[in-house]
């Protein structure tokens, strides 16, 4: 591999068709792009020094075509520093433009190049990535505050481990995350970990986190694409312009307290910066990801290996407060839902009976929620098909985020357009007792004392095709009376029929029934 050329004294740049748009809806111009660039330069500079950029030229503006350069072109003057690096699967190397300066930055820019993807890696170790990139990306029916719900929760992991994490808006429709490590370490290592960060969320949330790029499963869901962490990938860098609109955005770091607050404002214009704004707000904020660059981390030891990675993953998740309602406060705007607020209750705790509920709950498909009271929360599971009555019958269930006491009477409408929205009503409610196993073992034998439901279920976790878990609930013992169609449509609470439910649009939770 070839060292960058050492720069020289000359650093004239010729600008050409400055006139020319290149964003028609801002009539945006590549005079006004290479302007951005030249005044962002002591922001975007440390984020692209000594590290190989790929550039996304745009000759003809955003309507036109694009193409990506790697290769240094054979007319770049001597002083744009270049670094070679072999290719992995042919003979030769790539020539790579290093930018390391202001009228590198300037010539690139001249050159249309409005994106800039650097890699994760500097030039003095091209094995040893400074960080580890989550790029979140909305499927079809999920918006950027998906992408932020689906950031809290990423979040809530790392921070677990105890590690710090930076969030960027994408400039497009997305968010990023960077974890900074600036230790030695390897994208084996890195790759491993964000695999098993993003499969594993999947698993706790699989109705908002998909982990593999398949379209078809990305319906109203967020893709964690952990495969960013490779020696061959680069990520959009750190104020870069995107080529993505018709007008242009930047790629802009925010604050988290700023994502949880519009997440209840849903304003989520208030994440498009235009160049302009973004260097109204470097000059407020300066550089919110200066710590990317020199904030040393270690990933934990566990994940120094791939095979090791998910095993590591799994014991950060039990890291977290036993009863933690922090999914389902950060799913939730409660200024738009009256869906009871997220407290834990330790009232019933140490009771050989407790609580449960199941809601019958039309969202975007029909099914049934089994809640159980354990922990001063509600261990939540969706069951599709309802509880079978029928001895030896299983149905699926799938595990949900706890939910808080107070749940247990919500019967009402949410919102459209939030978590969760549609119509519920309390099917079910008394009592339960546990006649064995645990829920941490993922073995629950259970007596139900219902206004509805009598009788014995088991409930308990297997591994599906996929290896992911999930878990099945069977009626055990003798049958228990079928419900009729007229009673599979009365809540116990108020006798009221889903569609009158809906009808209503009310919400009639009350702590003190």
């Amino acid at each position: 591999m070839k060292k960058a050329k050492k720069s020289a004294p000359a650093r004239e740049v010729k600008f050409s068709n400055l006139g020319k748009i290149f964003f028609p809806a801002a009539k945006f111009t590549k005079g006004d792009l290479v302007k951005y660039y030249i005044d962002v330069a002591p922001h975007i500079l440390p984020h692209l020094r000594d590290r190989p950029v790929t550039l996304i030229r745009f000759p003809d503006g955003v309507q036109g075509e694009k193409f990506y350069e790697k290769n240094a072109p054979r007319f770049a003057p001597d002083w744009i520093e270049t670094f070679a690096v072999a290719r992995r699967h042919h003979e030769g190397s790539i020539n790579y433009i290093v930018i390391n300066d202001a009228s590198a930055l300037a010539w690139c820019a001249n050159l249309a190049a409005i994106e800039l993807h650097p890699f994760l890696h500097r030039i003095d170790d091209l094995a040893c990535p400074t960080f580890v990139a989550f790029d979140l990306d909305p499927g079809e029916g999920a918006d950027l505050l998906t992408c932020i719900r689906v950031g809290l929760l990423l979040k809530e992991i790392t921070d677990q481990l105890g590690l710090e994490t930076f969030p960027k808006v994408s400039g497009s429709k997305g968010l990023q995350l960077y974890v900074p490590l600036n230790t030695p370490t390897t994208y084996d290592a890195t790759g491993a970990f964000a695999k098993a960060v993003a499969e594993m969320l999947e698993q706790k949330h699989p109705d908002l986190v998909v982990s593999q790029m398949a379209k078809v499963r990305r319906q109203g869901r967020v893709l964690i694409d952990w495969s960013q962490n490779s020696a061959s990938k680069t990520t959009v860098c750190a104020y870069s312009v995107r080529g993505k609109r018709d007008k242009p955005f930047v790629s802009m770091p925010v604050m988290w307290d700023e994502l949880k607050r519009l997440l209840k404002t849903r304003k989520t214009s208030a994440l498009f910066f235009d160049p302009a704004a973004a260097l109204k707000r470097l000059a407020r904020t300066g550089d919110l990801f200066a710590p990317v660059l020199k904030l040393k981390q270690k990933l934990p030891r566990a994940f120094a290996s791939s095979a090791a990675a998910p095993k590591a993953a799994a014991i950060a998740t039990k890291k977290a407060p036993k009863g933690s309602l922090e999914d389902y406060d950060a799913k939730r705007d409660f200024t738009k839902t009256r869906e009871p607020a997220a407290k834990i209750d330790r009232g019933g705790a140490g009771s050989p009976t407790a609580r449960f509920v199941i809601q019958k709950h039309a969202a975007s498909h029909l099914h049934y929620d089994f809640r159980l009271e354990m922990g001063g929360t509600l261990k939540s599971w969706a069951v599709p098909k309802g509880l079978s009555t029928e001895a030896g019958v299983k149905r699926s269930a799938f595990e949900v985020e706890d939910h808080p006491v107070s749940y247990m009477k919500f019967e009402g409408t949410i919102p459209k357009g939030q978590y969760g929205g549609g119509t519920v009503m309390v099917w079910d409610v008394v009592t339960y007792e546990l006649l064995g196993g645990s829920h941490a073992s993922g073995n629950l034998k259970l007596r139900l004392r219902g206004k509805k439901l009598k009788g014995e279920w088991h409930l308990f976790r297997i591994r599906s095709e996929d290896r992911k878990p999930v878990w099945l609930i069977a009626k055990s013992g003798p049958a228990a009376p079928a419900i009729s169609p007229r009673r599979d449509d009365m809540s116990v609470l108020t006798r009221r029929s889903m569609e009158r439910i809906a009808r209503d649009n009310d919400a009639q939770w009350d702590s003190n029934r």
